[in-house]
């Protein structure tokens, strides 16, 4: 009897053990690199707090994150952009060519910062958070939430090493042309995490006399601007922040301002742009779902909506108002989304008539704008 129970009480901590085990695996492990001290314990601090997920370890500069990325394993870096000895841009580099890792940058508001984060979402950072500008420790407390959540976003990211042919691609735009009725057309495009770099690798691919374009990429101020005229420099379209009023053109593409939304008018000669001030939306300025519900009403199926890799659901209700009204509608797939949740979520809606990889979606939108019935499926 008593090595019967000797015997049950082994069992029940080898049992309670692997429980334990279960749990922690199931964590999502974070290393925390941040050259301030001050910084690497608020992160940690923040991170600490929900349960499911488990800060590691701290580095205070990447050649020491180095050797505990090698130790503790973690599934998710924190890196700050701007940091003594080995910056973090070149961190980025090396470890998304040799280890891909999901990011998620830390990056100021100055205009050093933005830049570096723009190039980080270039070298494969998955997201970036942006630090107070002043009152760190009450401002960091505001973001806490967001930060959270890019986190475990960034845990089901898919991470690899930057791969794409720019001189390639800057050579091949689909050999179509545009239907004549193609100047009373519009895309729209929404995304967020890993955006960036999905609106480049479409924008980079069509020519100069591709049809209007409107996008929302989720991104604060002063990083839409530089966002896009880093892209007005590598497309053969016209690229720049958009402006209130003013309309849209064939060979033209225009990213809402951050911290403004922006809605698609119907004018008397070709589609326009509102921008202005408005409240958050999905906790999102801009938001998709406001581009996209105000091209339902207006364009009908004059328009083509596309909703990339994003977290969360911004854009599938605004895509199935288009898809309703008439518009061609189009989800990325998952096998290319950094992030599947807002194609996702627009699937499920039945809101997309056609799901198609990344590398698709510019010869989509030139098939688009040289039917005569652009909104049509192509293919089911």
């Amino acid at each position: 009897s008593v090595r019967r129970r000797t015997v049950t009480s082994r069992f029940s901590e080898i049992y309670v053990g692997v429980r334990r085990n279960m749990r922690e695996q199931q964590k999502i492990r974070v290393l925390v690199i941040d050259d301030s001290a001050v910084m690497r314990q608020l992160l940690s601090a923040i991170l600490s707090e929900d349960p499911a997920i488990d800060v590691v370890g701290t580095a205070s500069d990447p050649l020491i994150a180095r050797e505990k990325i090698k130790i503790l394993k973690p599934h998710v870096l924190t890196l700050d952009v701007e940091m003594p000895g080995m910056d973090g841009l070149t961190f980025l580099e090396r470890l998304m060519r040799l280890h891909p890792l999901p990011v998620v940058m830390v990056s100021s508001f100055t205009d050093k910062g933005a830049q570096a984060t723009i190039r980080a979402l270039e070298l494969g950072a998955v997201d970036f958070v942006t630090k107070p500008s002043r009152d760190v420790r009450v401002g960091i407390q505001e973001l806490a939430q967001e930060i959270r959540d890019k986190v475990h976003a960034a845990m089901h990211a898919r991470v690899q090493a930057p791969g794409l042919d720019r001189e390639t691609l800057s050579c091949s735009p689909p050999p179509i042309s545009m239907s004549p009725a193609a100047s009373d057309r519009v895309v729209v495009i929404g995304a967020s995490a890993g955006g960036t770099q999905a609106i480049a690798e479409i924008l980079e691919l069509l020519p100069a006399h591709a049809p209007a374009i409107a996008i929302v990429q989720h991104m604060p101020p002063k990083f839409t601007e530089l966002f896009a005229a880093n892209l007005d420099k590598r497309c053969r379209l016209n690229v720049s922040e958009a402006v209130d009023g003013e309309f849209l053109r064939p060979g033209n593409a225009r990213i809402a301002p951050g911290g403004q939304q922006m809605e698609l008018m119907r004018g008397s000669e070709a589609f326009g742009l509102r921008v202005y001030p408005g409240g958050q939306v999905h906790r999102h300025c801009p938001s998709v779902d406001v581009l996209f519900n105000s091209t339902a009403c207006c364009a009908g199926k004059s328009a083509l909506g596309i909703l990339l890799t994003g977290m969360g659901n911004d854009g599938a209700k605004g895509l199935l108002a288009m898809w309703r009204n008439g518009a061609h509608t189009v989800a990325q797939d998952e096998a290319t989304s950094v992030i599947f949740g807002m194609p996702d979520q627009a699937i499920r809606l039945g809101a997309a008539r056609e799901v198609l990889g990344l590398g698709e979606i510019a010869a989509c939108i030139m098939r688009w704008a040289s039917s005569d019935q652009p909104w049509m499926a192509t293919s089911t």
